[in-house]
């Protein structure tokens, strides 16, 4: 009887301790709790942290994070009010305010995920198919860096002026859609475009323009370094013939004065005496040999010429 007694004890001990540990839950500074009865929910939302309790069994306790929480859109393909086809891939910030009724419209965090995807994907395609592409692209009208290689025609049509930018595009979205989420007990944070880009079509048609364009601008570099190229060459042939000429023109003038101060020395030797004129007459006659015959030629003399006589005279020494 004792024994019996003593396990009916344990075991009433034990299911005390059961019953008071599935009634305790306990409550995170991250977290909120709707105690919901047989799938209703019941009293007020759980936000202060610390040691609660429930019914067991019969009531649940369902934890929402209260933190901030991320929305991550997939890309979808929108044409702009300008028919440009683009991909635009965005994200927003989002958390739980009004824990009862996010229960009630959604569930859980997976039936927030699907709807936000409806509600921020719709309100975005809305917008963007309301503006021209510059419009999600820019956000300012700031001055832009020209390079020298465009001109002003191209720089005004490639940086024209915006009125709302992509800044006040996705505020738009955010009030637009912010009355839709606190329907859900949802606050939207924030949103943000987090990539745009062309579809492959699209983009391959921009790759080869902006290919066409480089290829231009090099041409016009080519054409550019050739011009000066043959500039340059033709300066440096002018320079060098100008050099040349000046060179020739000087050479020519000392060769002038040389053969001058000789012919006055020759001169003037010529007319001292009968012997400096024979003399004189002898190294021509010898020069003008020396610069018309070689060792091969045959000529024939006359006895009356100067250089048989020459030759006569030294043989009759």
């Amino acid at each position: 009887m004792n024994n019996a007694k003593a396990v009916l004890i344990l075991f009433v001990i034990l299911a005390v301790l059961g019953v008071a540990v599935s009634a305790a839950f306990v409550v995170r500074e991250t977290e909120q709790v709707i105690i919901t009865q047989l799938g209703k929910p019941v009293g007020d939302p759980i936000v202060s942290p610390g040691i609660h309790f429930k019914i067991p069994v019969i009531q649940q306790a369902n934890f929402f994070d209260r933190r901030f929480l991320e929305w991550d859109g997939s890309p979808n393909q929108i044409p702009t009010k300008d028919k440009r086809f683009i991909w635009v891939d965005t994200y927003a910030r989002w958390r739980i305010i009004d824990p009862l009724l996010f229960f009630q419209r959604v569930r859980d965090e997976r039936g927030a995920q699907s709807r936000l995807d409806d509600i921020l994907d719709g309100e975005t395609r809305n917008a963007i198919a309301n503006h021209n592409l510059v419009e999600v692209i820019r956000s300012t009208n700031r001055e832009p860096m020209v390079s020298e290689e465009f001109t002003a025609g191209e720089v005004s049509q490639g940086f024209a002026k915006i009125t709302f930018g992509r800044g006040t595009i996705t505020q738009a979205i955010i009030e637009v859609a912010a009355p839709r989420t606190l329907e859900l007990g949802i606050e939207l944070l924030d949103l943000r475009l987090k990539r745009i880009n062309y579809v492959d079509e699209v983009q391959r048609k921009i790759f080869e323009r902006m290919i066409t364009e480089r290829k231009r601008i090099a041409d016009k570099f080519r054409s550019e370094g050739q011009g000066e190229a043959s500039k340059i060459l033709g300066d440096k042939e002018r320079e060098l013939k100008k050099i040349q000429s000046e060179a020739y023109r000087a050479a020519q003038e000392i060769m002038g004065k040389a053969d001058a101060e000789a012919t006055a020395i020759y001169a003037a030797a010529y007319n001292q005496s009968q012997d400096a004129r024979e003399f004189y007459r002898f190294i021509k006659t010898m020069e003008t040999y020396k610069t018309t015959l070689s060792e091969k030629d045959w000529m024939v003399l006359s006895t009356e010429g100067d250089f048989f006589r020459y030759i006569q005279r030294q043989s009759g020494k």
